[in-house]
Parts: structure tokens; C-alpha cells; sequence
């Protein structure tokens, strides 16, 4: 068992600055490290956090969510095991995949990519992340659950403050509040609508929530609620900075950027790899069943076990040359890197797989082939570098650039 002396620390700012040097240390020498501040095990190698997530034999649980999701979501589908989590997982899958992503959604996702780029297509300039990244996945959610998108900055705060709250490593009591306040703020703003809409349904994913049935259950409104609220924050957050991840990733690699405008088919193989290089979640927690024996020690029954993302991805051991970024590697199936399936582990597997992770794909697939319609010549800003900010979720800030106008 390593302490967490030995490596820089996960709340240090040279953690913050760049976590990449730290998660190889840790992999090469500290694979288990006891955390004393998080009061967790924090856990970086592949084989480790790919066992943690598909937990096979029964050893971890999402217990740790009750005091880490459900102060400011509520109760949520994360929380739940077994028939109860099978159940609940059937009532909301069916709208992020197949015929109701594609025929329902995806045009809703094309028309709200369409809206903001049409903002800034004949300027020659845009800030990917503050004119398209953060608005773009919460404009499609909205748009989804039939809310008013005009709410939008208020949508943005409330999930900003969620994701600040579930990445408070440090115990920030004024970051805390904050998230707590979110939860009763959203339920005071969507029980009502909730309400009216099981009264008037529609053909919107809100309708088709209080509607859904399987096995004689349905969800409650605070069931309904606790979805929405985890959909606006882990769907808005995640494939925000995902799309801004992806092209600070082309943008640094003119060759492949180069490639992916001639053969937009590339788009999922963009993604999938910066999903790997530099994936938009870097650490979720699981809680420990059993005693459990992984690589570097052992830990206890009951404990809080902190899976590194961001270092698996970059694990020597399943990825050649991995600090590189290559949307050609041929150690990544691109084919199932949006399942349960996929070898990469910004999704997580497992039961608790991403049930949203179609929907970010057919997001990225659009906004990305968008984005470089209206911007053919795409370049950075003279003298900007992209750099990544961010401890729990993580990237890109600021991504100004320039391009010539497309007119017509």
C-alpha cells in the first residue's frame, strides 16, 4: 500500500496544472494509494479500474453515490442494484437509442448545432467552448425534454454547480451549499412541469418519461425529476467538454484534423480517442462490498475507492505509446467504444454504463461534421495554446479561433 506522499497529491495545483506526469507515477509505482483528505483508495491502472467497473464477482457497489449524487440530484439510477436498476434502466434506455434517437432526436440535435453555428458562421471568428460547446449539449436536453430553452442560463448554473459539487474533493462548505441549494431550485422548477405533463402528454422525452412502463413500474415525479437533473448535468458537462476536447485535440494535430475534414467517418475515431486521451470525466467513485485484493493491496469492506480515469486511459500496458494522441491507433475498436463493450473506460462499463453514450455520439457526430462545414479552414487563434483546466471533470476553457466566413 503506497500513501499518497509519494506521488503529487490529487487537490495539489500541480495535480491541477497537468494530472498526466502524476497518474504515470502513480500506475508505475503507487497503483493503490490510501488518500487521507478524500478519505478514499485511489486507484490508476487499467486492469484495476476496468475490474471496479464491470465488477463481475459482486465486490463494488454505488452506495457511495448517497452522499455523493442524491444531495443535489436526488435519488438517481446511479444508486440502484439489481432488478430495481434493471427496471429503471428499461424505462429511460429506449429513448437514447434506436429508432427514438434517430428519428425523434436527431433532427432536434441538427437543428439546435444549426442555431449556433449560425451565430458565428460569418464572422471568421468563435470561442468553441463559450459560443457552442457549453450551450450546445443543454440546448439538445432541453429541447428533448420540452422545456423552455430560453431557461438556458439557468440550466447552465444549476449543472455547473452540480459538477462542482460532485468534484469538491477538497470539502468546500460554500461549494457545497451551492449544490444542495440546486437540488430544492430544480425541483421547485420541474415537479410543476412534471406534473402538467403527465396531465397533457407529448411526443418530448419528458412525456415519454412519466409514460414509460415496464413490468407494471413507472417512475414516480421524483424519479422523473432526479433523471432530468442528472441528464442536464452528466449529458451537458461531459459532451460540452468533449466537443471542445476534440478539437483542441485536431487542432494541435493538423495532419488528422486535415483527415477528419476530408472523411467525416473519421469523426467517431476522433472522439473515441479523445474520449481516451482526454476524457471529459476523470475520476469516479464506487464503494467496496468486500475485501478486496488489486494491484498494490488490499482494500478493506465499506471504503471508497476513487477510479482514475484519465491515468487508465493512458495505461502502458493496454495502450501503445498512450500520451500520444492518434485517431488511426489501432488498440482502440472504435466500433464499440460507445457500448458496454468499449475499451476505454470514459464511460465506465459495467451495468452502470453510460446509458446517454449513443446520444453524446450522435451529439459529437453532428456538431463536430457541422462545426467543420461552416469553418472549412479552421485554425487557433494567433498564439492561443489550448490548455485543460479541471481536477474531477476536465477541459478546455477557452478554445478561440479563426476561420474564413462561408458565405451563401
Amino acid at each position: 500500500m503506497s500513501t499518497a506522499q509519494q506521488v503529487p497529491d490529487i487537490l495539489s495545483p500541480e495535480f491541477a496544472a497537468n494530472p498526466y506526469p502524476a497518474y504515470r507515477v502513480m500506475r508505475e509505482t503507487a497503483p493503490l494509494i490510501w488518500h487521507e483528505a478524500t478519505r478514499s483508495y485511489i486507484v490508476s491502472r487499467y486492469e484495476d479500474v476496468e475490474r471496479v467497473f464491470k465488477d463481475k464477482a459482486g465486490e463494488f457497489t454505488t452506495d457511495n453515490y448517497a452522499w455523493q449524487i442524491e444531495p443535489v440530484h436526488g435519488k438517481t439510477i446511479l444508486q440502484l442494484s439489481g432488478r430495481e436498476h434493471a427496471v429503471r434502466r428499461a424505462l429511460v434506455a429506449p429513448a437514447f437509442r434506436g429508432s427514438d434517437l434517430e428519428h425523434k432526436f436527431l433532427p432536434v440535435i441538427e437543428r439546435n448545432s444549426r442555431e449556433l453555428i449560425d451565430a458565428f458562421r460569418h464572422t471568421g471568428s468563435a470561442d468553441l467552448v463559450a459560443d457552442y460547446a457549453t450551450r450546445f449539449p443543454v440546448n439538445v436536453i432541453a429541447d428533448m425534454l420540452g422545456l423552455d430553452k430560453a431557461d438556458h442560463a439557468r440550466f447552465h448554473r444549476w449543472y455547473t454547480a452540480v459538477i462542482a459539487f460532485l468534484g469538491n474533493l477538497s470539502g468546500d462548505p460554500e461549494v457545497t451549499a451551492a449544490g444542495e441549494r440546486t437540488r430544492v431550485e430544480f425541483a421547485e422548477y420541474m415537479l410543476p412541469i412534471i406534473r402538467e405533463r403527465r396531465e397533457n402528454l407529448g411526443d418530448d422525452l419528458l412525456s415519454a418519461l412519466c409514460a414509460a412502463e415496464v413490468d407494471g413500474v413507472r417512475m414516480s415525479d421524483e424519479d422523473v425529476k432526479a433523471f432530468c437533473s442528472l441528464l442536464l448535468a452528466a449529458g451537458g458537462e461531459t459532451t460540452d467538454k468533449a466537443i471542445a476536447g476534440i478539437f483542441a485535440n485536431l487542432l494541435l494535430h493538423p495532419d488528422q484534423l486535415a483527415a477528419v475534414r476530408a472523411d467525416r467517418s473519421l469523426i467517431p475515431r476522433a472522439f473515441a480517442e479523445t474520449l481516451r486521451f482526454t476524457p471529459p470525466v476523470h475520476m469516479i467513485m464506487r464503494q467496496s462490498a468486500t475485501e478486496v485484493e488489486l494491484s498494490g493491496g488490499t482494500i478493506p469492506a465499506g471504503a471508497t475507492v476513487t477510479c482514475l480515469i484519465g491515468a487508465a486511459n493512458r495505461d502502458e500496458s493496454r495502450y501503445a505509446d498512450p500520451d500520444r494522441f492518434d485517431i488511426f491507433r489501432d488498440d482502440l475498436t472504435t466500433t464499440t467504444a460507445f457500448s458496454a463493450a468499449a475499451d476505454h473506460l470514459a464511460f465506465a462499463l459495467g451495468r452502470h454504463f453510460c446509458v446517454g453514450a449513443l446520444l453524446a455520439k450522435a451529439e459529437v457526430e453532428t456538431g463536430v461534421g457541422q462545426l467543420l462545414d461552416a469553418m472549412p479552414d479552421v485554425r487557433l487563434a494567433d498564439g492561443f495554446e489550448p490548455a485543460e483546466q479541471g481536477v474531477f471533470t476536465r477541459g478546455p476553457q477557452r478554445l478561440p479561433v479563426r476561420f474564413t466566413p462561408v458565405t451563401g
